[in-house]
């Protein structure tokens, strides 16, 4: 290789938004990916897919809302490329309901996988990034946690804790010489987005309204979210940090 390889972590990187990201970094100069995602057969997969675009990778397959299943995940990581240059934070979970509707249950889960799922990798990955003066962490938010969102009042509170836990980390890993930055999705054509159509009548029609409401007139695609990773990741972003980036097709502006 002309440069030296980059590696970098992605979870939830077996399907959806996390694919389409371990593929983009796969194609730039992070040419070692860690694909962790709880579904093993899935994170395989994208292994074969990286390693057919020429990238080294690795398949971790991990609960990540379990402290020590992180922390051994990320260990044989460090141990396979020897160091972690970028930490992806991708995996989610959602679950369209009014708040009054849902149940303590399934707040548990989706604060779990959405924000308790960051606060672990970033506990565990960043002193790598610590010890050696440098290193990216770029999070996948949503709109939902700028401007709330009718039906996802616990996912867009989780979502809002992600841009607010990044902007503080940001400052705190300044002095290190490690940025943090956010990227909010809209609407975006995944299996998690079909799974809440599936859900019933109403939750599609939800979906429908709100594509029709968006400025572009469609859902982004799984690659547009990956390529404003991608930039994040670049030496092109080398100087922004505890920034949110919205990749909605206008739906939200601010």
């Amino acid at each position: 290789m002309a440069q030296e390889a980059k590696s970098a972590i992605v979870t939830g990187a077996g399907r959806g938004i996390g694919r389409a990201i371990a593929l983009k970094l796969a194609q730039s100069s992070y040419k070692r990916v860690a694909v962790f995602d709880i579904l093993g057969d899935n994170a395989q997969a994208v292994t074969k897919e990286i390693e057919a675009l020429g990238g080294e990778a690795i398949a971790v397959a991990v609960d990540l809302t379990k402290c020590q299943q992180v922390q051994n995940g990320v260990a044989e990581v460090v141990a396979k490329f020897g160091q972690i240059d970028l930490l992806v934070n991708n995996a989610g979970w959602d679950k369209l309901e009014l708040f009054l509707d849902s149940e303590e249950a399934t707040w548990e889960k989706v604060i779990s996988i959405n924000f308790k799922s960051v606060l672990l990798m970033c506990r565990t990955v960043v002193p790598h990034m610590v010890a050696r003066g440098s290193g990216k962490v770029v999070s996948i938010a949503s709109d939902a946690g700028r401007v709330g969102s009718m039906g996802e009042a616990v996912y867009s509170g989780t979502k809002g804790a992600i841009i607010a836990f990044s902007k503080s980390l940001a400052r705190e890993m300044a002095r290190h010489k490690i940025s943090v930055n956010v990227v909010c999705p809209g609407l975006t054509e995944t299996p998690l987005l079909q799974g809440i159509r599936d859900q019933s009548e109403k939750a599609h029609k939800v979906i429908d309204a709100v594509t029709r409401a968006i400025p572009f007139g469609r859902v982004g695609t799984p690659e547009e979210i990956a390529n404003a990773v991608a930039f994040f990741a670049s030496s092109e972003a080398d100087f922004v940090t505890g920034q949110t980036l919205s990749v909605s097709g206008g739906l939200t502006m601010c």
